[in-house]
C-alpha cells in the first residue's frame, strides 16, 4: 500500500501502517479512518485528490493489525524517506506517534506535541492525533481530540495559504503546478 492523492500536494499525511481495508483497496487511508480523515481534511477546504499526499510509514499491513515491530520500520523507512524526497511537501503532517517516533525520532506523547509546528529536515511537520484515535475518542465537544485535530488541520491550511499569499489555496496551487509544468 504505497499512496494515494497528488504527488504535487503541498501536503503529506504520514500514518503507521495499512489497516485490513487499506491492504484490500492498495491505498492508505480509505477505512474508517480514512474516511474521518478526509471529512476533516474536505471542512478545513483542502481538495483531498490535489492539496493531499498520503502514505504509512510501513507500505505492509502487519498480521492481525498490531503496531509495527521496530525492524519492519527500520526495513521502511528508506522508503518513506524516498517518498518525502519525490513529493517534497511543504508540511508534513505525522498521525500518531508510532510516525512521529519512525520519522522524525520524538518519542512524546502525542498529546503534548500534536499541534505544534516542528522543523525536521527544513520542512514544517505538525504531529495529529491519529483519525483511528477519534474514532476510539469520539466526543466532539471543545478540546475533544477531534476539536483539536480540526484546529489543527485548520493551521495547517492557514500556514499554506500564508506560504502562497493568496486567498485561495486551491487558486494558488494551480497557479504552481502551472509555473512548474513550464
Amino acid at each position: 500500500v504505497v499512496s494515494r492523492g497528488s504527488f504535487k500536494a503541498p501536503l503529506m499525511i504520514i500514518g503507521e501502517a495499512p489497516g485490513a481495508t487499506e491492504d484490500k483497496e492498495g491505498q492508505p487511508f480509505v477505512g474508517r479512518s480514512g474516511k474521518l480523515l478526509d471529512e476533516m481534511l474536505i471542512s478545513s477546504d483542502f481538495d483531498v485528490e490535489q492539496d493531499v499526499y498520503m502514505c504509512n510509514v510501513v507500505k505492509c499491513r502487519p498480521p492481525k493489525n498490531r503496531r509495527p515491530t521496530k525492524l519492519e520500520i527500520e526495513y521502511s523507512l528508506p522508503w518513506l524517506y524516498q517518498q518525502i524526497a519525490l513529493v517534497d511537501p511543504l508540511v508534513v503532517a505525522l498521525t500518531g506517534s508510532t510516525a512521529l517516533e519512525s520519522v522524525i525520532g520524538m518519542k512524546d506523547p502525542i498529546s503534548s506535541v500534536r499541534g505544534k509546528w516542528l522543523n525536521w529536515n527544513n520542512r514544517l511537520v505538525m504531529p495529529l492525533f491519529h483519525p483511528a484515535y477519534l474514532l476510539r475518542n469520539p466526543s466532539r465537544k471543545e478540546l475533544s481530540p477531534y476539536s483539536l485535530t480540526k484546529k489543527d488541520l485548520f493551521e495547517i491550511h492557514n500556514k499554506l495559504k500564508t506560504i502562497f499569499k493568496t486567498p485561495s489555496m486551491r487558486y494558488s496551487l494551480s497557479l504552481e503546478a502551472e509555473m512548474k509544468d513550464s
